[in-house]
């Protein structure tokens, strides 16, 4: 808490994400956000992904499959580069994702927004591992002030209610549709802001190689 800052958020190997290794590549951290109109407002939806998961075959990056053209330099792959001198089954790790808006939604609302991670991150390839543990939360920082709680002091008023100020269900989609892309984002960012990092006993995550992944989505 003392060391937080405003501003640009850092992405890539910084606080808990300096461990994590995405779709065999250097992860991490990373952030998207954004803008959904409603009526006369404006509302944000912003996205915070801890992105350590994936198989290097499935990384999809704008639709294109990627990573069946990046098989090669995959240390994770390799027996002597884990512990137990065996390598993880494929797509082991994990991915934490916290949703934040503004937008005045209920608590359901929130979970219903929290779902849709599932969909940003599959735009990104994975197919979920069973030895990938998954955490999606989403909040909203609208109706403060609301849901608060005193001590009664005497019989209720007439008009002792409160309000709380919502996005009808229905008009949810827009919503999700934010989620999910910034979402799939996130979790790209935090791959393109890496670069190759060696930790303990020499272990190697190689970052993802900007200039073949350029040229892979030219030729797509």
């Amino acid at each position: 808490m003392d060391a937080a800052v405003c501003g640009p958020v850092e992405e890539g190997s910084v606080g808990v994400g300096t461990g994590m290794n995405c779709y065999g590549f250097k992860g991490g951290c990373g952030t998207s956000s954004r803008l959904v109109d409603y009526g006369p407002d404006r509302w944000m939806v912003g996205a915070l992904v801890q992105a350590n998961f994936g198989e290097r075959r499935e990384l999809t990056v704008a639709g294109v499959p990627v990573g069946r053209e990046l098989l090669d330099d995959n240390p994770m792959e390799d027996a002597d580069w884990h512990e137990s001198a065996r390598p993880l089954p494929g797509g082991s790790g994990s991915v934490i994702v916290i949703l934040g808006t503004d937008a005045p939604l209920l608590p359901g609302q929130c979970k219903a927004l929290a779902r849709r991670a599932a969909i940003g991150l599959g735009r990104t390839g994975t197919t979920g591992g069973h030895f990938s543990g998954d955490i999606f939360l989403a909040f909203s920082t609208a109706n403060a002030g609301t849901l608060s709680s005193e001590f009664p002091r005497a019989e209720p008023s007439a008009d002792e209610y409160e309000t709380l100020r919502f996005i009808p269900w229905g008009r949810m989609d827009r919503f999700y549709t934010a989620a999910v892309q910034a979402i799939e984002e996130a979790v790209l960012n935090a791959l393109v802001a890496n670069e190759t990092m060696v930790g303990r006993n020499g272990h190697r995550s190689p970052g993802l190689p900007h200039d073949r992944l350029r040229e892979l989505l030219k030729r797509s």
